[in-house]
Order: C-alpha cells, then sequence, then structure tokens
C-alpha cells in the first residue's frame, strides 16, 4: 500500500478546502441550517460546477468524473471539516451506487447524468430507524425485516393497474424533505412470499407526504415520508437482489462517514489547540499546562489513528473490495466524539454556549451514532463478518 496521496488526490481536496473555506463558514453554516431545504442550493451548484462533486464516484459515460470510492472519501473528509450542509452523503453516497448497480439502461441514462450535473437531489428512505440495518453495518439481515416483513408496519409494495403502489411511512430520511427523488424500500408479495425492492417515487408524487423533522443534528437534515397508494417505479428488476446490493454499499457509506467524522475531529482538535493557545488563565497561556497538553495529545493520537483507518478502509474497498469501513467508522466516531468533548471543556464557558459551533461536532458524532450505529455495534458486526468467535475448528 502506497499511503501518498496523488496529485489528483492533492488537488480534489485543496480546491475543496478552498472553496468551503470561501462559502461554508460558521455564519453561512448557520443560515443554511435555517432554510426550509436546511441547506445552500448555490453551495451544492458551485459543488457541482467547479469540482463535479455529485458524480465523483460515477463512471464517465454517465457525466461523472470517474473516480474510485478513495477521492469520495477525501471529498466526505473535507466536508466534514465544516459540517457543510449539503445533499452529498444523500445523493452522491447512498443513492446514485444504488441507480449504478440496480437501476436499467433506461434508469441510468435518464438518472445518473443529472445527479453528476447536481440537477437532481436523490434520497434512500428506508422504514423507522432502520438505515444501518438496512446497510448492514450492525446486522445482516437475510429477510428484510426492517422494510416491514410483508406485515402491518414500514412500507408496503401491490401491484395494480399495471404498475406499482406503495403504502407507508419511513422515518428519519436524510434530505428526504427536500430530494427531487426517491429510492424506497418497500415489501412486496405479502407475508409469505414477500421480498425487498428498491421503487423510484418522483418528489411531486400524488399521495406522497414529506415533513423536514427536528434532528439532534442540525447540519444532517432528516425528513418523515409518508406514501399513501403512491406511484412508484421499480429500480431495476424484479429478480435482483437488493438486499446484497444494500450490503455492499454499506462498506462504501462506513468509509464515507469515517472520513467526514475524521474531518470534523481533526477540525474540532486545530480550533482546540488555537484556543487554548491564546486564552490565558494565572498569567499564562492554558494550552502551557501540562494537564491540558496530554488531554490533547491523547486527543491528536486518536483522529491520527482514526484518520489512518479511514484512509486504509478507503483504500482497500477500492483496491481489492475489503470490507473495512464498519470499524473505520466505530473508530473515527469515537475520535470525534473524544475530540469534541475535549473541545467542549477546554474552550471553558464559550464551548457550552449556543452560539458557538463546538456543540455541533459533538451534536454529528451523537447523531451519526444513532443514525449509524452505536459503535460497539458496529464493532460486533465487523467480529461477526471475521469469524472472530467462533471456535476453533468449526
Amino acid at each position: 500500500m502506497d499511503a501518498r496521496l496523488t496529485a489528483e488526490q492533492d488537488e480534489i481536496r485543496r480546491t475543496l478546502r478552498e472553496l468551503l473555506h470561501k462559502r461554508c463558514g460558521p455564519g453561512e453554516l448557520r443560515a443554511a441550517l435555517d432554510t426550509p431545504a436546511g441547506h445552500d442550493p448555490a453551495l451544492w451548484t458551485a459543488l457541482a460546477d467547479r469540482l463535479g462533486l455529485p458524480g465523483l464516484a460515477l463512471p464517465e459515460a454517465y457525466g461523472g468524473v470517474g473516480c474510485s470510492v478513495t477521492e469520495l472519501a477525501l471529498a466526505c473528509e473535507e466536508t466534514g471539516r465544516v459540517l457543510a450542509p449539503s445533499p452529498l452523503l444523500a445523493t452522491a453516497v447512498l443513492a446514485a451506487p444504488l441507480l449504478l448497480a440496480l437501476g436499467t439502461d433506461a434508469q441510468r441514462a435518464d438518472l445518473l447524468p443529472r445527479i453528476a450535473s447536481g440537477a437532481l437531489t436523490a434520497a434512500l428512505a428506508v422504514p423507522g430507524p432502520a438505515l444501518a440495518a438496512a446497510l448492514a453495518l450492525t446486522g445482516h439481515d437475510r429477510h428484510g425485516a426492517w422494510a416491514g416483513g410483508g406485515r402491518a408496519g414500514g412500507v408496503q409494495a401491490r401491484q395494480a393497474d399495471g404498475g406499482w403502489r406503495l403504502y407507508g411511512e419511513a422515518g428519519q430520511v436524510l434530505d428526504g424533505h427536500s430530494a427531487g427523488l426517491l429510492l424506497v424500500g418497500a415489501h412486496a408479495g405479502g407475508f409469505a412470499r414477500s421480498r425487498v425492492l428498491l421503487f423510484l417515487v418522483r418528489a411531486d408524487a400524488d399521495g406522497l407526504t414529506r415533513v423536514r423533522q427536528t434532528a439532534l443534528d442540525a447540519t444532517r437534515p432528516q425528513a418523515r415520508i409518508q406514501l399513501r397508494e403512491v406511484k412508484g417505479e421499480l429500480l431495476g428488476w424484479e429478480g435482483d437482489d437488493v438486499l446484497a446490493a444494500l450490503a455492499r454499499l454499506g462498506d462504501t457509506v462506513a468509509v464515507c462517514l469515517a472520513a467526514e467524522a475524521v474531518g470534523a475531529a481533526g477540525r474540532v482538535l486545530e480550533r482546540t489547540v488555537e484556543y487554548v493557545g491564546q486564552r490565558e488563565q494565572f498569567g499564562r497561556p492554558v494550552g502551557s499546562f501540562q494537564a491540558v497538553k496530554h488531554r490533547l495529545a491523547d486527543a491528536y493520537v486518536q483522529v491520527q489513528a482514526a484518520r489512518s483507518a479511514a484512509y486504509y478502509a478507503a483504500w482497500a474497498g477500492a483496491a481489492d473490495g475489503e470490507k473495512a469501513g464498519g470499524l473505520a467508522l466505530a473508530q473515527a466516531l469515537e475520535a470525534l466524539r473524544g475530540a469534541a468533548a475535549e473541545g467542549i471543556q477546554l474552550h471553558g464557558g464559550i464551548g457550552f454556549t449556543w452560539e458557538h459551533d463546538m456543540h455541533l461536532y459533538f451534536k454529528r458524532a451523537a447523531g451519526d451514532e444513532l443514525l449509524f450505529g452505536p459503535v460497539h455495534r458496529l464493532r460486533a458486526r465487523a467480529a461477526d463478518a471475521a469469524h472472530v468467535f467462533e471456535e476453533a475448528g468449526r
């Protein structure tokens, strides 16, 4: 493994950091959070036009840049540094790979170029707080019980009038209130022959209700999606193994989330070091006290270890398909939570105020754990996949 970044990767990071520094400062961030969409459409357009960020990991045949998950993870690290509120995770990390993997030729040709250009945003909608389960991050559900299991609840799909109709509800859908296209996971076939399928639902579909929810992490907007006999278009074919596709996607999502968390943790640490170097107590900078140095050193080691794990997971996934994203995500979330907690403490009284940004980073760590964790379950899933606790010779 060559740990050095290529010239292209360095350029992606540098250009993206410069753009976000100009367009996504603390003031712009808070202004975007107060909009109905929860993000700045002008920033999203700039990210698409200047960097092709929505299509960074899409093939050139569909208008994408043709990069791998490594470059996408590096981009997520930069957006994580400033907690950039954008549809990047929902559109480029969650939805676009499913369209590429499962979509028919016509669906890919219609949707992927518009996603790559930034003209179309998309969101993955799964019932209940089950995103981590659907992506096989915290367990492997071979029957797709998270989609409702053919019973009451979840989202049900039935054939009617030569098409498909969807009925049910999905909560905690990332950017579901503003996305132009929804990928809805639903059960079809009734209880005895139930199976999970994915459906395309347009934002203006009759019977569709989308309401933005108050979320712990305001920089990660979420919505509740209600479907009442909504017309849906089957993604791909009925025989597609949707559960396997979601499980394959899970590692890519974990890698990008780990990179995001590492970027946020690194930025928290930078700001904390800067602050304790300026704040004085007893006639000397707070950062000169040994106890403060030790705490910051511990946080630094944790962040650097998490960064190494995230980079390795991104490289391994792109190089030979090794799945190390879950472990990298667990380590990165711990590093972000620890760095944010230290940052709040070492910023003193100002660190607890609503006006300071430190609480946003802490909420990002807590919110991601609720959506994609918790950490101990991410590690347990990785241990099960590696057969760590199986008896010798079994």
